[in-house]
Order: structure tokens, then sequence, then C-alpha cells
């Protein structure tokens, strides 16, 4: 398995934060918000390499950082080639760019490079491999303006998704959708063909809904804390409570 960190966003709504540094970098406590997955990651045994996708902008940002990190999983750090917030590819096309570049042909977990989440991520894989099948992350939030900006799916009582929503403007549940995903090995060329079908290429829980139209997709439920730092304000709080 293969695990892909989608760090390649400019991050605008941070300023001047990430004027000129990546959000990915940012610390949380004593160490870069990055580092705190990459510690959950590494006890997934069966994970023997880690990409890291970024922009031409911040790509020297992160090989700077990848010099002086100390990481038992082999990383390599990936240049989307894009320079600006405006030409920027969008997290499933860079999804796609690692995919073709590193020529993946196996099943891979795809994480957000700035959540900060509390659940084990050996579970969720755990997880996977008990339902064998294409699978997302689920947890309940009960505001209904987070859900708004969340994805927002439906689930059967075997935990299958039966309706997933970008962003909703009235929410059907309370199952909010972060970014963390694993995908079998069959799945992996559908992220082509969603893009070539002219889909959008850009947050990447837009894949989902085309996905459960293809085949069956599962949600794990977590517990526990997950905070999306996206704005100076969600960035202050988790300073706060780190």
């Amino acid at each position: 398995m293969k695990c892909i960190i989608l760090a390649a966003g400019y991050a605008t709504r941070l300023y001047p934060l990430t004027k000129n540094k990546p959000k990915s970098l940012l610390k949380v406590g004593e160490k870069p918000i990055l580092e705190h997955i990459l510690e959950n990651i590494t006890k997934i045994r069966i994970i023997d390499e880690i990409f890291i996708v970024t922009n031409g902008k911040f790509y020297p940002s992160f090989v700077k950082w990848a010099e002086g990190l100390r990481c038992i999983k082999a990383i390599k750090i990936i240049n989307d080639q894009t320079t600006t917030n405006d030409n920027r590819l969008g997290a499933i096309a860079d999804l796609q760019f690692v995919i073709e570049k590193e020529e993946l042909d196996e099943e891979i977990i795809v994480l957000a490079g700035d959540n900060l989440f509390e659940f084990e991520l050996v579970n969720f894989v755990e997880y996977y491999h008990n339902m064998k099948a294409d699978c997302i992350t689920t947890h309940e939030l009960d505001h209904i303006e987070e859900l708004k900006s969340s994805g927002v799916i439906e689930v059967d009582a075997s935990g299958k998704v039966i309706s997933f929503e970008e962003k909703p403007k009235h929410p059907r549940s309370n199952l909010a959708v972060p970014p963390f995903y694993i995908y079998q090995k069959e799945t992996v060329p559908l992220i082509k063909q969603y893009i070539e079908e002219g889909n959008n290429p850009d947050a990447p829980g837009y894949f989902i809904p085309w996905l459960i139209a293809q085949k069956d997709v599962y949600a794990y439920k977590f517990k526990g804390f997950r905070y999306d730092i996206g704005t100076l304000e969600s960035y202050k709080l988790v300073q706060e409570l780190f």
C-alpha cells in the first residue's frame, strides 16, 4: 500500500502565515501539522512509501523539511509544477499526477495534509481489509454550519455509502466526511476516467459521488477530534488545544 498526502494548495485564506510557507508545515505544538499526520501513518505496517504532492512554489520548503526528518517510511516529495493559486491542478488532479508520475498500480490511502485528527489510521486500514471495498471516513457533526462546509453522506445499516453531497445547503444527515480515503488497486484507474469525463478535479470529495455510482464504498465511522486547518481562526484554535 502506498500513501499519498495532498499538500499542493496555496492556503490563501491563511495569509499572511502561508504567503511564504506551506500550510502543512505550520507548527502545531512542537512540530509541523504534517509530522502529526506522519506519526499516525508510520504505525501502518503495510505502507512502504509515502508521497507528498506539493506545488512548485513550496517544493523547496518541503524538500528542506524532509532532509531533516527522521521517519521509518520512505518519503518522496512530488512537485506538481504549478506556481500560483490560479493555475493549481486541484486535489483530484494532483492525486492523478502522482499516480501517473510514479506509475502506481496498487491500493492507496489518500490523506489531506492539513487535517489534525485523533483516531488511529491503522484501525481505518483494518476496517478496509474487513470490508474488501473502497472506504472513506466519517464522523458525526452536530453543528449545521459545519456540515454545510463539509462533505455529507448517508449510509445504510452495513455502512455502505448511499449518498454523498459536497457542502450541501441542506444536509441530509450529520455524517461529515473528512479527506481520508482508501482505494483498491482496481479503483486507481477510475480516477483518470473521472477526470477525463470532465468532472471537477478540485476537492477530493467530489470523486466520491461519482465512485458510488460505479461500485460499493463503505464509511469507517470514527470518534474523537478532527480539525480542518483552513482559516486563521481554525489555526488559532488548534494552537490553543495543543
